[in-house]
């Protein structure tokens, strides 16, 4: 089976009047609905009400930061979701980013392979209702024992950028998420998964607008881009991604303070890499290209550049 996903909730609407929204992607055949979790809704709540509003839909978190909650919670919040939506929750977790780690919830963003690492090995555990007492070399966990335990086990995805992260996804975790990166990445990055284990799930948060007009959509794309290219993890997996010097002249002007001469440096064609735009078929064609490249679910976040309607974006690009 195909999976197909979509990025909740939407922005612009109240959380509480979403549940047509919610509906018609189920009704047009997405299978998958993903939150994330960033500086607007946290990532479970959305999928809280997804778990009564659409009963078939698979849910999933794109991602959970490990430093942001404690293990103990962590544990529960999953289990809830767990217990809420049965066999329908996939737990995604990650270390997300010094800028919303440190800067918004001032938590030490130290070590994150090893944190990852070590929550993940917690989450197995904890959701398999063992009492733990465990000294990991990047938090300690004394006398806890999860007070639900989940009816079917929970699979568990890491976020994965470089190749230690994603060697982890493919050798212990139920796969990777994947983001800011074009189709031929998607190939490279699979490869790395799969060489781990067979089987794995790669979901790969997909940008797109499906708008044609390039005027409207490139600065506003640059832009975005950009709050993401100059925080230290992405900018390392671009370079690793062989974009060096593609991205020298935009992160010498960043890193001077100049933001406006910063954008113009980002060049359109990596626009056109990293953001799927154009005509909805021309946006299904470049989807699809990441399938083919070994992502097994795409879960797409549309982007309203140029004032598009979002809800009907949402319709044009539905599997078909």
């Amino acid at each position: 089976m195909q999976r197909y996903g979509m990025t909740i909730p939407f922005s612009g609407t109240p959380l509480h009047e979403q549940r047509e929204l919610f509906e018609e992607l189920v009704a047009h055949g997405y299978t998958d609905l993903w939150s994330a979790e960033a500086n607007t809704t946290d990532a479970f709540t959305p999928l809280a009400l997804a778990s009564v509003w659409a009963p078939t839909a698979r849910l999933g978190t794109a991602i959970l930061p490990v430093y942001t909650r404690g293990p103990g919670l962590l544990a529960q919040s999953i289990a809830s979701l767990a217990s809420a939506a049965p066999g329908r929750f996939v737990a995604g977790i990650g270390a997300s980013s010094n800028v919303i780690v440190e800067g918004w919830n001032n938590v030490q963003f130290v070590e994150p392979y090893k944190r990852v690492r070590d929550t993940l090995h917690f989450l197995r555990a904890a959701l398999a209702g063992d009492k733990m007492s465990v000294d990991y070399e990047t938090f300690s966990v004394k006398g806890f024992k999860l007070g639900i335990v989940p009816e079917a086990p929970v699979p568990i995805l890491v976020a994965s950028l470089r190749e230690g992260m994603l060697r982890l996804a493919g050798r212990e975790g139920d796969g990777a998420i994947v983001n800011w990166l074009s189709a031929d990445d998607a190939a490279r990055v699979a490869g790395i998964v799969n060489a781990q284990g067979a089987g794995k799930e790669i979901v790969a948060r997909l940008f797109v607008c499906p708008n044609p007009d390039k005027e409207q959509v490139l600065p506003a794309a640059k832009f975005a881009m950009a709050a993401y290219l100059n925080v230290p993890v992405y900018r390392a997996f671009h370079e690793w991604c062989g974009r060096s010097e593609m991205l020298a002249e935009h992160w010498a002007a960043w890193d001077a303070g100049d933001r406006k001469g910063a954008l113009a440096k980002i060049p359109d064609s990596l626009v056109d890499e990293l953001v799927i735009n154009g005509t909805p078929d021309e946006c299904r064609a470049h989807i699809q290209r990441y399938i083919t490249n070994g992502v097994t679910t795409p879960a797409l976040l549309i982007m309203g550049f140029g004032g598009i309607d979002v809800r009907q974006a949402a319709r044009d690009l539905a599997p078909r």
